[in-house]
């Protein structure tokens, strides 16, 4: 669980950090197919988020077991999600902000944090822990560049993030969400890349 945090922490470059990307049609196969991600941190070095709508076939009580955590109350319905591709062995968790300091934490917002230590899951598990969470396996990362390529190739859409999409909002409901957010219906966009 204690991946350390690579990407860059400077700010000056930070344009899409605390931004949803929202996968275009053309990203028709993988992980990224019909996906919203998190973006937690975005400078010069690349960028790095987290799919919020993927749920793997793993619940959070399932985790708890394999780390041998003991926990006050069942989790067998909390979905772990799929993060994205990367360390996909590691665990992330994105909560609300709160007092506690963890060994291994990001602040994307004063509202938002990207934990990746294991004493956040030693306190969720006790109730002692940030509820509002989601836990993720893996991560999605984008190299110097990358993101910025993939975006002039109109593969993603981006829009402010919106903490209630990521804690209060269903799985299956957060893309129609944040699109909705946009004003856009995803299921009415085109595949195809228009030409002049």
């Amino acid at each position: 669980m204690a991946a350390a945090l690579s990407v860059s922490t400077s700010k000056s470059g930070d344009c899409l950090r605390d931004h949803f990307l929202l996968a275009m049609p053309c990203l028709s196969e993988g992980i990224f197919s019909q996906s919203i991600t998190y973006i937690c941190e975005h400078g010069e070095a690349g960028a790095m988020g987290i799919v919020i709508n993927r749920p793997l076939d793993l619940s959070v009580d399932e985790i708890f077991e394999h780390l041998q955590i003991t926990t006050l109350r069942d989790y067998s319905t909390e979905p772990v999600m799929a993060g994205g591709p990367v360390q996909m062995d590691h665990g992330f968790v994105l909560h609300r902000y709160c007092e506690d300091a963890w060994e291994a934490s990001l602040n994307v917002t004063n509202e938002v944090t990207l934990t990746t230590s294991r004493d956040i899951l030693r306190a969720i598990a006790n109730d002692e822990g940030p509820s509002e969470h989601l836990i993720a396996l893996g991560y999605a990362g984008w190299a110097a560049g990358q993101l910025e390529q993939e975006l002039a190739e109109n593969s993603w859409l981006t829009l402010p993030g919106n903490s209630d999409i990521i804690f209060s909002t269903p799985v299956d409901h957060r893309m129609e969400a944040a699109a909705a957010l946009l004003g856009v219906d995803m299921n009415l966009i085109s595949g195809q890349a228009g030409h002049a």
